[in-house]
């Protein structure tokens, strides 16, 4: 069983479900590994992933995660309202999907900044979680 593609999915799951996100990323919530061609904006991407195993029982995973909010909002108030919903959605969450549950989840970092030209606004978000077998 892929610890990672299980916290990937927990945590579509778990996002697209709070509805503090529809408002802002559309219905159904636009949230995705990579986006599909010609996709309305904004949107929430879960790129890089890093793992290793913990030695503990139940076969721990920690993780680190990766997101990013991509808005086309000059200036960073949209992007910044996407990542204070998503640190609140995930505050406190402990998702779970294929066998795997979700015992930590944190978020260790986050930058919002505009692309070259200002036509984009990113908000980074690094997630800490910490997954074993359910």
């Amino acid at each position: 069983m892929s610890h990672e593609l299980a916290l990937q999915k927990a945590l579509i799951a778990h996002l697209a479900g709070d509805l503090r996100l529809g408002p802002l990323l559309g219905e159904p919530p636009r949230i995705w590994d990579a986006p599909p061609d010609g996709a309305a904006l904004p949107y929430l991407l879960i790129g890089r992933s890093e793992s290793r195993p913990v030695a503990a029982d139940g076969g721990g995973v920690e993780h680190a995660l990766t997101l990013t909010a991509v808005s086309q909002f000059r200036g960073t108030e949209e992007a910044k309202a996407i990542l204070a919903a998503v640190r609140s959605s995930l505050s406190d969450a402990a998702p779970v999907a294929d066998g795997v549950r979700t015992i930590s989840l944190r978020l260790t970092f986050a930058d919002v900044y505009p692309a070259p030209g200002g036509l984009r606004t990113f908000a980074v978000l690094r997630v800490r979680a910490v997954t074993e077998e359910a």
